[in-house]
């Protein structure tokens, strides 16, 4: 059987699409290796991007990429409307097949070390590679975000796990970790009021009485002269798409906003979406593997 491990890494660039090309090239260029999927954000100006592969292909194929954004990102120069701390600013390890969460924490600290290093960059390991309980959660290491990484560093309870003689000033610092695949989910509201949107992501996220598997913050779109409910579902199957949007929904409603549309950000799982027709259409005995493609798939 032939692993598969899947890499989701967030590139500070969302503006200049000629550096997102040149970041790829590394990934598109490494053999056993595919890319699958790229966005860009001009008001996060951020970029995210999935491709998966032999485990040490994507290894190898995610410090080149990394490489490449710390040439030329300079994050002394970088604005944008969502939290970073890097160039690179997060690169998630996700077992796709064949492969244990166990195997993927490995190859997270191989790339970690590489990438501090080779790179002289301060690496974080969280999620399930996280060296302590208080590293776990990507919000809590992201705190401060670039501006405030040095300082935080000098605290003995935030010395990054590789690399942490000195702040890389250029390229900040980068969380590298093994995780189960989440949905990247966004809502947008139409008003210009962000503080109803975070008042909305306090109410829905695990860390303050919301859904458990719900990581969420509000953010502005000033370009649109819109806000957003940004959301990482960490466990669809638990947390699922729908509930969010109605919960949404429903806080929205209450501050006299409305939903203009939500938005997926890169790859989603089949089966979140499937649990959202099954939702909806109130399907009975409905099953994933009644779905044509699922099929074609086995």
């Amino acid at each position: 059987m032939a692993k598969i491990l899947e890499c989701v890494p967030n590139f500070s660039e969302g503006i200049d699409k000629s550096v997102v090309e040149k970041i790829l090239d590394p990934i598109r260029e490494t053999e056993g290796v595919k890319l699958l999927d790229y966005s860009s954000d001009k008001d996060h100006n951020r970029s995210v991007v999935t491709f998966l592969g032999a485990p040490d292909a994507v290894i190898d194929a995610a410090f080149k990429a990394c490489k490449v954004a710390s040439e030329l990102i300079d994050m002394r120069k970088h604005k944008g409307g969502h939290p970073r701390m890097g160039a690179t600013d997060v690169m998630p390890l996700i077992p796709i097949k064949d492969i244990t969460v166990e195997e993927a924490v490995e190859y997270s600290r191989k790339l970690g070390e590489r990438i501090g290093n080779e790179l002289k960059i301060p690496v974080f390991l969280y999620e399930k590679s996280a060296s302590a309980p208080h590293r776990e959660n990507l919000a809590d290491i992201r705190r401060g975000q670039y501006e405030g990484m040095a300082e935080k560093m000098k605290e003995a309870e935030w010395k990054p796990d590789y690399c942490s003689e000195n702040f890389n000033e250029k390229s900040g610092a980068v969380a590298v970790g093994a995780r189960m695949p989440l949905v990247a989910y966004n809502i947008n509201l139409n008003t210009k009021d962000v503080e109803i949107a975070k008042a909305i992501a306090k109410t829905i996220r695990a860390k303050t009485g919301g859904f458990t598997y719900c990581k969420a913050m509000g953010l502005e779109i000033e370009e649109k002269g819109i806000t957003q409910v940004s959301m990482n579902l960490t466990d669809y199957t638990k947390t699922g798409v729908m509930r969010v949007f109605e919960a949404v929904k429903r806080e929205a409603a209450r501050y006299g906003v409305n939903v203009i549309e939500s938005e997926i950000i890169g790859l989603v799982p089949m089966g979140a979406i499937a649990d959202v027709a099954e939702y909806y259409l109130q399907l009975s005995g409905f099953d994933i593997s009644q779905i044509l493609e699922s099929r074609m798939m086995e």
